[in-house]
C-alpha cells in the first residue's frame, strides 16, 4: 500500500513558485515564440493582409514554395553517438570573409512596408550576430543607411540587371565605395512573376488607402500609426525615381539579358561576385566557367516560376559537378536550422533566409529579428549536436537522406 500524508508548508514552497509576468507585451511574444512558424504566427496577426500576403505568398498557385518546404521535411537525419559535442562551433569562411553562422539574411523588397524599421533592424541584427545582411535594389532603405547601421559587419548588395546600364552601374558603384563585399546578381527575373494574392488583395506600393485596407488595418494599430507617422514608403537605393511603380518594375526586369552583360558587370565589380538564380545543372557548370565566386541555388522563393525545380533537390548534383570550382549558396524554403544542416551537409557553403527574417521583422522589429536568428541558432547547435558532430566541416552527406515523394516519371 501507498503511505500517505498531509504534505507540509516547506514540502510545497518549491513547487509554489511562479514565473515572475513579463509586462512589455513585445518581449512576451517574441519569448513565447520557439519556432520561426510561431513567429509567422504573430506576424501575421500585427500585419495587414496585403503586406502580409506580399512576404508569404509566392507565384500562382504556390506549389513551387510548398514543394522547397516539403523538400525539408522530407529527409532523415544519420545520427553519431558518444561523440564529445559539449562545445559546437558554427562559423566558417564564406566568400573570403568570416560569418559566425551558415547563414545571412537575404535581399527582400518593399521590406518598410511590413514593417516600419525595415532594412535597418535586419541590418544592425545581423552585424550583431555575426553574419552578412544583403540589401535588394528594391530595398526602402539606401546603400548608405544599411552601412551605418551595420558599420562593422559584412554587407552585400542584390542587383537586378536593368536595361539602363548606366544607372545600374551607379548603384554597384554606391555599394562598392560603402564597403560592401559581395555582389548578388539576380538573374531569374526576365519578368515578374505571378503573385496572385498581391493582385487579389489590390496591393499597390506604397500601400493605397481604400475600405478594404483601411477595415483589414484597425485591429493592427501599431502597424498603421508607424506607417502613417514614419518617412513614405520609397525604391531608397534609386535616386530620383518619378515615374510609376510599373514603369520602375519594367525598367529592372530586363529580359535581354544574357551571360555577356553578366560577365560585362562581373567585370565592374571589385569583390565577390555571386550568382542569384540558377536552377539547373548546366547553367552552374557555365557560370563556374565563367570564374563566379559564387552560386546560390534558388527560385526566387517561389515567386516568379511556379512548378520550378527544388533548389535543396538540386543541391547534391551541383556540388558533385562545380562544387569544388565555386562556393555553393541555397535559399528557398528554409524554416528552421534543422534545414540548413541539412543543406550544408549535403554541400552548400552557405544559406540564405528571406521569409523568416521578414516574419521576425513583421512579429518584432529589431528584437523580432534577433529572435529569429536566436531561434535558428538555436535550431542549428541542438541538431548538430544530436547528430554528432562539432563544426560544419564534419557534416558531410551521410547525415542526411532525401527521401523520394515527387519522383519523375521515365520519359518515353
Amino acid at each position: 500500500m501507498v503511505e500517505r500524508r498531509i504534505p507540509k508548508p516547506r514540502d510545497l514552497a518549491p513547487l509554489m513558485q511562479f514565473k515572475p509576468p513579463t509586462l512589455n507585451a513585445k518581449k512576451r511574444r517574441l519569448a513565447d515564440a520557439l519556432t520561426i512558424e510561431d513567429l509567422r504566427t504573430i506576424a501575421k496577426r500585427r500585419t495587414p493582409k496585403a503586406a502580409f500576403d506580399y512576404t508569404d505568398g509566392s507565384a500562382e498557385a504556390e506549389l513551387s514554395l510548398r514543394r522547397a518546404r516539403q523538400a525539408f521535411r522530407d529527409i532523415e537525419f544519420h545520427p553519431s553517438i558518444l561523440r564529445d559535442v559539449s562545445k559546437v562551433d558554427t562559423s566558417s569562411i564564406v566568400l573570403g570573409g568570416p560569418t559566425a553562422m551558415p547563414f545571412g539574411i537575404a535581399p527582400t523588397g518593399f521590406t518598410r512596408m511590413m514593417q516600419t524599421e525595415g532594412e535597418a533592424a535586419g541590418a544592425a541584427a545581423a552585424g550583431a550576430a555575426g553574419i552578412p545582411f544583403s540589401l535588394s535594389t528594391m530595398g526602402t532603405a539606401s546603400i548608405e543607411d544599411v552601412k551605418a547601421a551595420n558599420p562593422d559587419g559584412r554587407n552585400w548588395f542584390q542587383l537586378y540587371m536593368w536595361k539602363d546600364r548606366d544607372r545600374s552601374m551607379a548603384l554597384v558603384d554606391r555599394a562598392a565605395k560603402a564597403g560592401f563585399d559581395t555582389l548578388l546578381v539576380t538573374v531569374d527575373v526576365p519578368v515578374a512573376g505571378a503573385r496572385l494574392r498581391d493582385t487579389r488583395n489590390g496591393m499597390t506600393i506604397p500601400p493605397t488607402l481604400t475600405p478594404k485596407t483601411v477595415i483589414n488595418a484597425i485591429p493592427r494599430p501599431a502597424w498603421w500609426i508607424n506607417f502613417l507617422t514614419t518617412e513614405p514608403l520609397a525604391f531608397a537605393s534609386i535616386d530620383r525615381w518619378s515615374g510609376t511603380v510599373a514603369e520602375l518594375l519594367n525598367t529592372m526586369f530586363d529580359p535581354t539579358v544574357t551571360y555577356e552583360d553578366l560577365e560585362w558587370i562581373k567585370s565592374q565589380w571589385p569583390g565577390k561576385v555571386v550568382v542569384k538564380g540558377v536552377q539547373n545543372v548546366d547553367d552552374a557548370k557555365r557560370l563556374a566557367s565563367m570564374g563566379v565566386d559564387g552560386i546560390i541555388l534558388s527560385n526566387h522563393g517561389g515567386r516568379q516560376l511556379d512548378r520550378a525545380p527544388i533548389p535543396f533537390h538540386l543541391l547534391p548534383e551541383v556540388v558533385r559537378e562545380v562544387g569544388m570550382d565555386t562556393e555553393i549558396h541555397l535559399d528557398t524554403g528554409i524554416m528552421s536550422g534543422a534545414d540548413i544542416v541539412a543543406s550544408v551537409a549535403l554541400g552548400a557553403k552557405f544559406t540564405l533566409v528571406g521569409r523568416a527574417y521578414l516574419y521576425g521583422l513583421m512579429a518584432g522589429g529589431r528584437e523580432g529579428v534577433d529572435r529569429m536568428i536566436a531561434i535558428l541558432r538555436a535550431e542549428i547547435e541542438r541538431t548538430m549536436r544530436l547528430l554528432g558532430v562539432t563544426s560544419l566541416e564534419e557534416l558531410n552527406p551521410g547525415h542526411v537522406t532525401q527521401l523520394e515523394r515527387l519522383v519523375p516519371r521515365a520519359r518515353a
